[in-house]
């Protein structure tokens, strides 16, 4: 049965009545009794939190604020696509390389130049919008035509590699912050590989958690490395605003940042196929709408000293492991979120995180940007005997990781918008009608 949409979502009402069901699949327009839903949303909350929390700290956001509004922007996304598509908007490594090099950012502690960064990405949140407008009125398909999945899988392996020397230069002051940050990652890989149920859907999390209290018992306890002050956690309070930022718009690092909104379109678009393939319904007719959700978040988010949103794979993983599909778990884990984003304590304890244990986060989670290039080409079935494809994808990937940068006047472009940008023209160039005569 196809979702509701046109004259049946006015039919039905704005949203669902979502009828309760306790057991089996659960659709959409469904819900769990109380305890479940609580229980479920809460396993929502945790899937995206380390996704969500570490990537404000390597762009030198404040957590708190990313958080709260992670929950403000799924809220928004909730209400848009009328609680009809399930899903969670959480902080976008996409951005990240480009935050980095528009701020000079170090790499550890609060970035000195943020309100640059938020200015580029609320410009990368309306050149988004203005692409979900375009889709709402024309659909999907020049889409799928402009970004095709090697143009995709080109682009994020791109950022990825973009993002590797941060990664190292992270873990790399001393053998101690080496030894630190290689054992983060290994205990990220064990608990990915070998670890039982649920615990297996959060190697991030557990992997920083587990660096964590290595840090502390060789640098405090033995005293093989500076020890973390705990200062700032004792004295934060429990419950308390955080630290808003208001943008500030400069056209170079809004000319290197909006780009991003390419990614977050190519991102959603596969979210959205993801979940219609798994509740055997098409989403296709909600995809406008949902990228306009999310450039909305975006902007908010940026308003207020927040990242920039999207929506997550680990929520979708937390969906096909269990075959809940209610977007009231979404609701409630947005509320989750914001009451978090309201707890100082909660957020200078992020911040006592060591840099050796973001080094190793980092090194996991840039790889694994980079590498899920791979399983788009693969999933996509790339053809890389065909030399546009090859071609497109080897220029892409060299004007990342080296980070070509090119210059027009007083505009900057980096690496990623090399990247971004030659990518898309190159393979249109190369696959077009004069190309192949």
């Amino acid at each position: 049965m196809p979702i509701a949409t046109g004259s049946d979502e006015r039919a039905q009402g704005y949203f669902p009545r979502w009828i309760l069901k306790s057991s089996g699949v659960i659709m959409p327009e469904q819900r769990l009794p109380l305890g479940q839903t609580v229980v479920s949303g809460l396993q929502h909350c945790v899937a995206m939190s380390g996704s969500t929390i570490i990537a404000p700290l390597l762009m030198g956001f404040d957590p708190n604020v990313a958080v709260l509004f992670s929950g403000i922007g799924t809220l928004i996304f909730f209400v848009i696509v009328a609680g009809r598509v399930p899903s969670y908007l959480g902080s976008s490594f996409a951005f990240i390389a480009v935050v980095i090099a528009a701020t000079g950012y170090a790499g550890h502690g609060p970035n000195p130049n943020l309100s640059v960064a938020l200015g580029g990405i609320v410009g990368a949140g309306v050149l988004y919008g203005l692409i979900a407008l375009v889709v709402m009125w024309s659909g999907v398909g020049w889409i799928e035509k402009l970004l095709p999945p090697v143009v995709t899988g080109a682009v994020v392996a791109a950022i990825g590699l973009n993002l590797a020397p941060v990664a190292v230069k992270a873990v790399s002051a001393n053998a101690f912050d080496t030894g630190i940050g290689l054992a983060t990652v290994l205990i990220i890989g064990v608990v990915a590989v070998g670890a039982p149920g649920l615990w297996r859907r959060l190697p991030i999390i557990l992997g920083a958690i587990g660096g964590y209290l290595l840090y502390l018992l060789f640098a405090n306890g033995l005293g093989f490395g500076r020890p973390i002050d705990f200062t700032q956690v004792s004295a934060a309070s429990r419950i308390g605003l955080p630290s808003f930022t208001t943008p500030t718009f400069q056209a170079d690092a809004i000319v290197l940042i909006a780009p991003v909104a390419i990614i977050l379109v190519a991102e959603n678009l596969g979210h959205i196929k993801a979940v219609g393939a798994m509740t055997g319904r098409s989403l296709d007719d909600y995809l406008g709408r949902a990228l306009l959700a999310d450039s909305l978040a975006t902007m908010v988010a940026a308003c207020g000293g927040g990242t920039g949103v999207t929506t997550y794979a680990e929520n979708i993983g937390v969906m096909a492991a269990t075959k809940v599909y209610s977007t009231l778990l979404f609701a409630f884990a947005a509320m989750v979120s914001i009451v978090l984003g309201f707890s100082p304590k909660f957020g200078a304890l992020v911040l006592s995180i060591p840099g050796p244990v973001i080094g190793g986060l980092s090194i996991v989670l840039f790889g694994l940007i980079a590498a899920m290039a791979g399983r788009i080409w693969v999933e996509n079935k790339v053809d890389f005997s065909s030399p546009a494809n090859l071609i497109t994808v080897a220029v892409a990937l060299t004007a990342g990781a080296g980070d070509l940068t090119l210059k027009f006047g007083a505009f900057t472009i980096g690496g990623i918008g090399t990247a971004t940008f030659g990518a898309i023209i190159l393979y249109q160039i190369l696959t077009s009608r004069l190309a192949r005569r």
